[in-house]
């Protein structure tokens, strides 16, 4: 079967500012990374507010569509930047999220990729920051409980900072386990090891500044384990490239093999447990060429796992 490959030039209308970070070339060069793949190429549709009730009240919602500006761009907080386009962005960066559950959930595809912006793992319940203004794989995962019947969806998260946002949407929902590696101490400032979700169900691995793959696998292996043991009856991944030793926001050392490995384990885990059923989506990664290469090594594994 194939692996889809969720996108939607809107993605291309969220501006942020010159200098920025989260830029509209971070998805530019993964798509053209990408290119060359056999991929079933989706649109990506706009998220339905009832999915984003999921995980943010009405009123939030609300805030964020009154905050877009009519021209130019406004700042929420320190990081996190509207421009007109951008609440088109992220409702189709959310739907992404939700249309590959559907789809790998009917059968249609093995595995799903969305290459959307903004990322969304820093999103809390009612406040936008660290670039993010939805908690996309906490819908996603959401919406496989709610309007799937799921009894077990598992959210992994390799972004090099920690997914606050997504520990909050998911800390009291007893059918998820969060598990997720992030360098420590660095921004949010989230992530401790005795920060466990109020059901035993949140993981977190904290890595040292200037560690590397060595030190990543050893701190995967046994939370592999426990994800194994979980038995999800789907994967949810947030995937972040900026633990690569060439991102300019933090200090991991990464290579493009341990995104390999990584990856491959956590389909080894989907083979075994669910069927293969994974879904990803897109969270950090600033140095452009390390983005597409990891990005594009992160989706071969995929489609080879889906083959």
């Amino acid at each position: 079967m194939a692996t889809a490959l969720f996108n939607h030039a809107d993605a291309l209308d969220h501006v942020t500012p010159q200098g920025h970070p989260e830029r509209v070339e971070r998805v530019e060069h993964l798509l053209h990374a990408l290119a060359g793949l056999d991929l079933d190429r989706r649109s990506a549709p706009e998220a339905e507010e009832a999915h984003l009730r999921y995980c943010h009240p009405q009123r939030y919602i609300d805030r964020i569509r009154g905050a877009i500006p009519a021209s130019g761009q406004v700042q929420l907080d320190a990081d996190t930047w509207l421009s007109p386009g951008s609440l088109r962005a992220a409702l189709r960066a959310a739907g992404a999220a939700v249309a590959a559950v559907d789809a790998v959930l009917a059968g249609e595809v093995a595995n799903a990729f969305c290459a959307m912006r903004p990322p969304g793992h820093h999103a809390e319940t009612e406040t936008p920051m660290g670039f993010c203004l939805f908690g996309n794989v906490a819908i996603a995962a959401k919406h496989a409980l709610v309007s799937h019947g799921l009894g077990r969806v598992a959210v992994v998260d390799f972004d090099v900072h920690h997914g606050n946002g997504t520990q909050d949407l998911l800390w009291d929902e007893a059918k998820t386990l969060f598990i997720g590696s992030h360098q420590m101490p660095l921004w949010p400032g989230t992530g401790n090891a005795d920060e466990r979700g109020a059901h035993d169900n949140v993981l977190n691995l904290p890595l040292p500044p200037n560690s590397g793959g060595a030190e990543m696998r050893a701190a995967w292996t046994p939370a592999l384990s426990r994800l194994r043991a979980y038995q999800p009856d789907l994967l949810i991944i947030s995937a972040g490239f900026d633990a690569h030793q060439d991102d300019p926001l933090a200090q991991l050392n990464w290579t493009v093999d341990d995104f390999r490995w990584i990856t491959r384990a956590l389909c080894d885990v989907a083979a075994e447990t669910c069927g293969g059923r994974v879904v990803s989506c897109l969270e950090g990664g600033y140095d452009l060429q390390a983005l597409s290469d990891s990005g594009k090594a992160h989706v071969e594994i995929l489609m080879e796992a889906g083959a």
